[in-house]
């Protein structure tokens, strides 16, 4: 009874996460803004094949002339996705276990952390106003960004790890934070960009906590996990950095992936209408930055409950302590919904590097981040002060966010093709290799013609850069200082 219990609410969210997927159960595929997916898993896949690790070069796109796409777009879903390819799943299939798994761990992470914040029935309400809400869906099945997707999936779970070492110094918290964090960085450089700040902020917030207690040595542990992470997936964004002045990708800065171009008008985080369309300037998008009616309501809800909390139940310090978190949260909340907004456009302009982000509703994972979990404050208060009358709320509210957000959740359309269709020579050299060519050399003369891109044939002579090979060995140094710390803790739990 005892494991029932345990097992119930992850369970439940699990089974709940199968139907924003059910799609992916059809036959075929549904078209998407980013239609270089399956291509993307066949190319990592047959670059494995031949032996090279970590994978940064393909060998048909770039209009069949090849190029070092994963050292500069982050590879960890292709990783994985590869991974059913190679024990015998076709390429489709396993590119539709790669954005169904992104879209569970999403809420699986997320109620692990929220869990941990309030209580069980909060971290589901938490995690299903996660996964569920209309910006996942955007990425999902109108963009197809799969390393955002992915990324969205970590972010709790850094989070996660980070408030595990707050509260227990282990080396097992340490190991969550630091492959939580660069889970991130793995996934979608950009979101990485974003998050890394607000996570910096967080630490500190615990690490002031932590001095105050006089736990000094967690601090150092905090920190440690934070640049483990980071030298974890040095092998990936070290090259992407220090080289990417090597590609075209500045072209990509400019016309309509200009940030300037791309704020959102607060009315559209209210209702904007859903569509497969792209981003313009302006107030009328092809596509949706609503951040959820239910989500906004419910943030709202709990916002005010938490400053009512502040100054009518002051006496209870648990209560009152947990709305303090609940108004840093609403804070993280408010800053994310600003920087989506033109007001933000100082900001923007003043600190340089935000030009890399492109599009300022990007920060609609974040806000989708923070409302979710502020949400899970208003189950958490209700469970404490009537416990049914809490759970019936919570049930509530589920029912009514899948009811109205599961219709976001499909596909423009399918289309019955198969895995030729994305791995035929005409598509990887030609179709595919428009979409997404930015990072080809600046000197690089394209084909005009798909007859042009299909007489090009590249013989493999990759070798590493210094840059590279330096940033594997620090991977691979961070790597085993994470082993031998866990070797000493398994010793320890096998005799203790």
């Amino acid at each position: 009874m005892n494991l029932l219990k345990r097992i119930a609410p992850i369970s439940l969210v699990f089974v709940l996460s199968l139907l924003t997927i059910l799609p992916l159960f059809n036959s075929g595929f549904f078209p998407m803004h980013d239609d270089t997916q399956p291509s993307r898993v066949f190319e990592m896949t047959k670059s494995l094949k031949l032996g090279m690790f970590p994978v940064r070069w393909v060998f048909d796109l770039g209009y069949g002339a090849g190029y070092p796409i994963f050292n500069y777009y982050a590879p960890l879903a292709y990783y994985f996705g590869s991974l059913f390819v190679l024990i015998g799943f076709n390429v489709l299939v396993s590119t539709k276990i790669m954005i169904g798994t992104g879209v569970i761990l999403s809420g699986v992470f997320m109620y692990l952390f929220a869990e941990k914040i309030w209580n069980k029935r909060a971290g589901v309400v938490s995690s299903l106003f996660y996964m569920y809400a209309p910006y996942h869906a955007v990425n999902i099945f109108v963009r197809g960004a799969v390393g955002e997707l992915w990324a969205y999936a970590f972010i709790p779970l850094a989070f996660y790890g980070a408030l595990l070492v707050y509260r227990n110094g282990k080396w097992r918290n340490l190991v969550i934070f630091s492959l939580g964090f660069a889970g991130i960085i793995l996934s979608h450089n950009l979101t990485a960009l974003i998050v890394t700040p607000f996570l910096l902020i967080f630490i500190l917030i615990l690490s002031v906590m932590l001095y105050k207690e006089n736990k000094k040595k967690r601090i150092y542990l905090l920190f440690l996990s934070f640049f483990l992470g980071i030298l974890l997936s040095s092998f990936y964004f070290l090259p992407a950095l220090l080289e990417i002045d090597k590609t075209n990708v500045s072209s990509q800065l400019i016309g309509g992936s200009e940030f300037g171009k791309n704020f959102v008008c607060i009315t559209q985080l209210w209702d904007s209408p859903w569509g497969f369309g792209g981003s313009v300037p302006g107030c009328v998008d092809g596509m949706s930055f609503k951040i959820g009616k239910l989500h906004v309501v419910f943030s709202l809800l709990s916002f005010f409950l938490a400053v009512i909390s502040i100054f009518f139940l002051r006496k209870d310090k648990k209560i009152k302590n947990s709305a303090l978190v609940a108004i840093l949260i609403s804070l993280g909340l408010m800053i994310s919904v600003f920087l989506t907004l033109e007001v933000s456009r100082p900001i923007w302009e003043f600190i340089k590097p935000m030009k890399f982000i492109q599009y300022p509703w990007r920060f609609l994972g974040l806000v989708s981040f923070f409302s979710s979990l502020l949400i899970g404050f208003t189950i958490w208060v209700l469970v404490k002060k009537a416990k049914r009358i809490g759970f019936l709320i919570a049930v509530l509210m589920i029912i009514i966010l899948v009811f109205f957000s599961l219709k976001f959740f499909v596909p423009q359309k399918t289309v019955l093709v198969d895995s030729t269709y994305y791995t035929s020579e005409i598509a990887l050299k030609w179709r595919v290799s428009k979409i997404s060519d930015e990072y080809l050399p600046k000197s690089f003369i394209k084909p005009k013609t798909q007859e042009e891109a299909l007489k090009n044939r590249v013989i493999f002579s990759f070798e590493e850069t210094t840059i590279q090979k330096t940033a594997n060995i620090i991977s691979l140094a961070s790597f085993f200082m994470l082993i031998l710390g866990i070797i000493p803790w398994l010793k320890k739990r096998k005799h203790g």
